[in-house]
């Protein structure tokens, strides 16, 4: 298409980019006003046809605001029109237009020639921007400290200005380079690469099959009225290097702790110790689990057809969802300490500690034991 190359026709002639008008009624080619602020450049049918992110003007948007404009309507009212703020208008309008008006084709084409990467950094020029930016990060200042205070010191100097997003990319691109050391002590996290961030809706599936979430969980769980209900996480030992399952009783606050072979907290391991304990409850007491999303509950659909027990997953960072577990860890701390080696504790070693703990009267029961609680609900 002759738009493609910055053409336009106009009652038989065509007006090329470079200003001269061919004629094809006449045979005359004559020079008329350029319709572009600078050159063209060549841009391929596919950057102009590429799909855009919908915070980028599309053509089908730029011919809405030359026939807007045309009408007279103001920039707010096409704003509206396009649900765009009034500035974006304003700033295609001013970017785009020419002596001639605007044209959305030409435009599309100068914004089209503007999007390819990489172009020159701005930090790698020589000069004052550059120099304030180094002396503020030898200061130990944020890249965003830093951008604003450019602005306070050169509010009339529009050459003065960078974006936190530049500092950083300048950053790691000296890291890049060999310079580890320096981007280092520069970045307070101390990291000399990006960390990759995802949004909800991109980020991959935490396990193979699907979690259910705590928003699922039946209001019984949630107000302790039905006993049955467990809580579970791993305690974890020196390095990360073994671990012990622990389950607690929401209504009872009976714990029982699950020896791992070897401290080993794989999900294969975890499925099976956890089976295990699962079938030691007596069946009232199968009501559910709710676990953080810790990858040893891999195999949490197994455990379920084993046992009969759904899992409930706590949203993500979110370890008060299952507050009773959490407090009931601390509580075990007193006899396992961080730091140490838990693989050494035998399974009647975890039997006497989890004996104790549900000898203790725990106000939130009246003073009464989790044991006297499962017993009560025995007889019962």
């Amino acid at each position: 298409m002759d738009w493609d190359w910055g053409i336009r026709k106009s009652n038989n002639s065509r007006i090329y980019p470079d200003g001269r008008r061919v004629d094809y009624t006449t045979g005359t080619v004559t020079m008329s006003d350029v319709i572009t602020t600078a050159p063209v450049k060549q841009v391929s049918l596919k950057s102009l046809e590429k799909k855009l992110h919908p915070r980028l003007l599309s053509l089908s948007e730029r011919e809405r605001i030359r026939d807007l404009r045309s009408a007279g309507q103001s920039l707010r009212a096409i704003g509206r029109a396009l649900g765009r703020p009034a500035s974006t208008i304003s700033r295609e309008l001013r970017r785009n237009s020419v002596a001639a008006g605007y044209h959305p084709y030409a435009a599309h084409r100068a914004a089209a020639a503007r999007r390819p990467r990489p172009k020159e950094r701005k930090l790698l020029r020589e000069g004052p921007l550059r120099d304030f930016v180094q002396d503020g990060l030898r200061r130990r200042w944020s890249p965003e400290q830093i951008c604003h205070a450019l602005a306070k010191a050169h509010p009339d100097d529009q050459t003065m200005r960078v974006s936190v997003e530049t500092v950083y990319q300048a950053l790691y691109a000296q890291a890049r380079d060999g310079l580890r050391w320096e981007v280092h002590t520069a970045v307070r996290t101390g990291r000399t690469r990006r960390k990759p961030r995802r949004g909800p809706g991109r980020r991959i599936p935490r396990f193979n099959d699907p979690m259910v979430m705590i928003g699922s969980r039946p209001a019984e769980v949630e107000d302790r009225a039905v006993p049955g209900h467990w809580e579970g996480d791993l305690l974890v030992g020196a390095f990360g290097r073994s671990a012990i399952a622990t389950l607690v009783e929401r209504t009872t606050r009976y714990t029982v702790l699950v020896h791992l072979p070897d401290g080993s907290r794989d999900s294969a391991a975890v499925h099976d110790g956890l089976v295990r304990a699962a079938h030691a409850f007596p069946p009232y007491l199968r009501g559910s689990l709710t676990w953080d999303q810790g990858a040893e509950m891999a195999r949490h659909k197994q455990f379920t057809a084993a046992t009969g027990m759904p899992v409930y997953f706590c949203d993500r960072a979110s370890p008060w969802q299952r507050g009773t577990n959490e407090n009931t860890n601390g509580l075990l701390r007193q006899y396992f300490p961080k730091g140490t080696d838990l693989s050494r504790h035998s399974p009647e070693d975890l039997e006497h500690v989890a004996r104790e703990l549900n000898s203790r009267p725990r106000k939130t029961l009246g003073w009464d034991t989790p044991a006297e609680r499962l017993r009560d609900l025995h007889t019962a």
